[in-house]
């Protein structure tokens, strides 16, 4: 299973903002869309980094309260790890894994065309396992 089934599955919407937007406004915004990263992007659409909950905590960590008034670029993380369509679930898990990351921006070349978080990937792994169940299951009774 590839990535590009994934986002067909979930969608590719991808919420973002803007480097110089306040940390307080965009973790509204996160809880508004429930999901635990967003991505900054320039006015051009190009990618300057990623904004996750991770990132928020060492913030209030570094600056205490006065984090949620500081800007975006400021704790957002700006080498993002990404992957591309044809990327296989196991070799985005392992990414992952590897890096203690939990959100994949997707490329298509330099274009940015979704996000996927770790829950999408198990999400998909598990139902491959049960189509896959279930296949067998159908195969033994017929065979």
């Amino acid at each position: 299973m590839t990535v590009a089934a994934i986002l067909k599955h979930k969608g590719s919407d991808i919420v973002s903002v803007g480097p110089d937007e306040t940390i307080e406004a965009t973790a509204g915004l996160m809880t508004t869309q429930r999901i635990g990263s967003v991505m900054v992007l320039a006015e051009s659409g190009a990618v300057l980094g990623l904004l996750s909950e991770r990132d928020i905590v060492r913030g209030i960590a570094q600056f205490g309260a006065g984090a949620m008034v500081k800007p975006v670029r400021l704790l957002m993380t700006e080498r993002v790890v990404s992957c591309s369509l044809d990327d296989t679930t196991g070799e985005v898990m392992a990414r992952m894994t590897d890096r203690r990351i939990r959100h994949l921006p997707v490329m298509d070349g330099s274009r940015l065309v979704g996000i996927i978080s770790i829950g999408d990937v198990v999400k998909r792994r598990i139902d491959e396992a049960l189509l896959e169940a279930d296949e067998l299951r159908r195969y033994i009774a017929t065979g």
